[in-house]
């Protein structure tokens, strides 16, 4: 199979790369020297599966520091699209996020409510969503309406070991195998997300892909873990306990982000725990 993977050389690409490495891979990053839109410009080639990863984003500190950079995925998913027009895939896989739901339906006064893919309505009112990031994202699903044989994918918090130290997840980990004491976490701790292992984000994805489910699809456990916990728990498995600390005045986000994942669990049940993600990786950095 001839597969194109941009963004590649990312968190999220190099596990796309290992999954589907007995295949003809073409490997686009700016990491590696190749900006996809100049690719996009130049390439004609038809591939039997593309994976659109490319885009600007860093952790909360970047989406919130940045917008104005981030806005650039605008210009990528536009000229991503316009490609994909002319050199028509076989197979589209395009990354959307979390972050294109609208905000106020991430409040904590809606604590147990989980966000269904259904709360983003074309043809309803569109509340605005995360920052430029989740605009960006937004716009990219309601161009890819446009293009034929489109999956539609919207992460939670995917997280792994080999994170980026950008996100809570590596950080939190690297705290705890430092015995830190105190243990700093931004914002007041009660914040809620849904962490979902790397490995359960590809292999979901290529099930659907499989199986000809377009989606959009959220890619989430359907679990609330706050920050708080996540910083508990992180000691935890390292085995030792430190004051936890809030910063306030540090970003977080909307307060609660949490998937109903019956989409998903119609075709992938996510296989790794929370519990097992932390253990691996105070294994592998330990």
């Amino acid at each position: 199979m001839k597969v194109l993977i941009t963004g590649s050389h990312g968190f999220v690409g190099r596990y796309f790369i290992n999954k589907l490495q007995q295949n003809n891979l073409t490997l686009i990053d700016t990491k590696a020297g190749t900006d996809c839109r100049d690719f996009f410009k130049k390439d004609d080639s038809q591939y039997d599966l593309v994976i659109h990863l490319a885009a600007i984003v860093g952790g909360r500190e970047s989406i919130e520091g940045r917008p104005m950079a981030v806005a650039d995925n605008l210009s990528i998913d536009s000229e991503f699209f316009q490609w994909c027009l002319k050199t028509k895939p076989k197979k589209i896989v395009y990354f959307s996020s979390s972050a294109a739901y609208p905000t106020w339906l991430q409040d904590p006064m809606l604590e147990e409510r989980k966000l269904e893919e259904s709360d983003i309505n074309w043809n309803g009112s569109l509340y605005p969503p995360d920052m430029t990031y989740g605009w960006s994202k937004l716009t990219g699903e309601y161009l890819a309406q446009f293009v034929p044989n489109v999956h539609i994918f919207r992460p939670f918090s995917g997280y792994a070991y080999d994170q980026d130290l950008t996100y809570p997840f590596p950080m939190y980990i690297k705290r705890a195998l430092e015995k830190s004491d105190p243990f700093e976490v931004w914002g007041l701790g009660t914040q809620t997300r849904d962490f979902i292992h790397m490995t359960d984000v590809v292999n979901a994805v290529m099930t659907a892909v499989e199986q000809g489910i377009t989606g959009p699809i959220n890619l989430g456990t359907g679990r609330s873990t706050s920050f708080m916990e996540l910083a508990q728990m992180s000691m935890d498995a390292v085995g030792y306990k430190g004051e936890i600390v809030t910063r306030p005045d540090k970003p977080v986000g909307c307060m609660h982000r949490v998937s109903d994942n019956t989409k998903l669990l119609s075709f992938y049940t996510p296989k790794i725990t929370l519990e097992a993600g932390i253990i691996e990786a105070v294994t592998a950095l330990g």
